[in-house]
């Protein structure tokens, strides 16, 4: 792909305030989506996570990273051939990545991968007028992709398409499952102390969108977790006491900063209290 064809995508994100770099992450996760497409890693694995549901469904913020699951447990799974794939793919679109694997040095049910390139590099090779920052000569766009080799059971699948760089369908989980693991994610995340407000960002736009949560696959991931003992089950009265007493607890101001850098207009965060969450969270809809 030319310098041309690259500004060409850029161009498309002109309305958007979030600076370039991002602008160019998200061109790279699609590009990377492809690529594992096309050498056949949705047979095998579903795109979950904030990513999904920007690029799947038009969440209006912007996501680092790309998270997947397998479709079924298989703990010697080997991404190393995807990832080779979507590197070469990466490189066709002009994308001069370096892609490599995480050594696990622990048990995890997490196998991780990074994709970097070189901003200044980048930045030439589509011209310097796409952009008036000035990336000094070490730095590098990072984007981390990880695959749960363990999922929880019950989830439940469906395609959708993608129309960039080129159309193309990934799997990903039902939206009301999506919404589970958000939901488990916000309640039990361990983020060294800070807040994840991207977390709080997407469970407003679940609500809003009245997307029901899937209390199934909720309780499935609490029991995988040892978050609830296999003899216990969840209903909406009980989640809806695990997310007020959640709510207690956190920093929204820490939370609202969290969110700088992935939305343009950051005045929508100025509802953004325990009060606020409070009443929104009364609008939470829930299937079995």
């Amino acid at each position: 792909m030319t310098h041309q064809n690259i500004q060409a995508r850029l161009d498309k994100y002109k309305k958007s305030k979030v600076n370039d770099q991002t602008k160019i992450r998200e061109i790279l996760q699609q590009t990377a989506l492809l690529g594992l497409e096309r050498h056949g890693f949705f047979e095998k694995a579903a795109f979950y996570g904030g990513t999904a549901l920007r690029i799947l469904y038009g969440l209006d913020r912007f996501s680092e990273d790309l998270d997947f699951t397998l479709i079924q447990p298989d703990l010697n799974f080997n991404f190393s051939p995807y990832l080779e794939g979507m590197g070469n793919e990466l490189r066709s679109f002009g994308f001069n990545m370096e892609v490599a694997t995480k050594v696990k040095t622990f048990e995890s049910s997490v196998v991780s991968a990074f994709m970097k390139i070189n901003t200044l590099e980048l930045y030439l090779s589509i011209g310097e007028e796409t952009s008036s920052y000035k990336p000094n000569p070490d730095e590098k766009i990072k984007i981390k992709l990880e695959v749960d080799i363990d999922p929880p059971p019950h989830a439940q699948y469906e395609s959708e398409l993608v129309i960039s760089p080129v159309s193309f369908y990934v799997v990903t989980l039902k939206k009301s499952h999506l919404f589970a693991g958000k939901m488990h994610a916000l309640l039990y995340r361990a983020w060294k102390g800070r807040v994840k407000g991207r977390d709080w960002y997407d469970l407003i736009w679940y609500i809003q969108k009245k997307i029901p949560l899937s209390l199934t696959y909720m309780e499935s991931c609490m029991k995988q977790a040892g978050n609830l003992r296999s003899d216990e089950f969840l209903d909406r009265e009980r989640l809806m006491q695990m997310l007020q007493e959640k709510i207690e607890t956190v920093d929204f101001e820490s939370a609202k900063a969290d969110m700088t850098f992935f939305i343009a207009d950051t005045d929508k965060l100025n509802l953004w209290n325990k009060d606020y969450f409070t009443k929104l969270i009364q609008y939470l809809e829930v299937e079995k």
